[in-house]
């Protein structure tokens, strides 16, 4: 692995869960993550409660935008070190599968896109999916990648942020 790891988070629409995770990426990276989104049926626009939380908070919006998965599976694409699925299996959904050599996991959360309600109970939930990611993409951006065991960091990308309790990851 690199200084700067390249990280995708996939999804079915590319439209909220992997957009919001790659901007949160982008800003709790710290300069050591090349942060992507994409989707294997990709909606063609970002979803506009996404973007409105998202410039709401003070993220950068500006190339933000709902794509194929298929951009990374070019000559020219980025070498990818970690794959994320973040859509939510239980919920009926197909998430795509990456090939080759990234870490990879399953971050399963329910897809705001799809809440109903009043536009007060659609913004709670596409917080309440912007809430689960920050925790996790906090816990991933703290791990110590340099110098473990592939096996071991696939355990730690698996457990959900709760069982990831301190010392053992930042202990030499």
């Amino acid at each position: 692995m690199s200084d700067r790891f390249n990280v995708l988070f996939l999804c079915t629409g590319n439209s909220a869960r992997s957009i919001l995770a790659e901007a949160i990426l982008k800003r709790e990276g710290m300069g050591r993550f090349n942060a992507y989104s994409a989707g294997s049926q990709p909606a063609g626009q970002v979803n506009p409660h996404a973007l409105d939380l998202l410039k709401h908070l003070n993220h950068p919006t500006d190339g933000l935008r709902s794509k194929s998965w298929d951009e990374f599976a070019t000559v020219d694409a980025p070498q990818l070190d970690f794959v994320f699925t973040v859509c939510d299996n239980p919920a009926g959904e197909v998430c795509p599968a990456w090939p080759g050599q990234p870490m990879s996991a399953h971050w399963g959360l329910p897809d705001p896109a799809a809440a109903e309600g009043t536009e007060a109970e659609i913004a709670a939930a596409f917080a309440d999916t912007y809430r689960m990611l920050t925790n996790r993409i906090g816990v991933f951006v703290n791990l110590p990648l340099e110098g473990v065991d592939k096996p071991t960091l696939q355990t730690w990308l698996d457990e959900e942020p709760a069982a990831q309790n301190g010392p053992e990851y930042g202990s030499d």
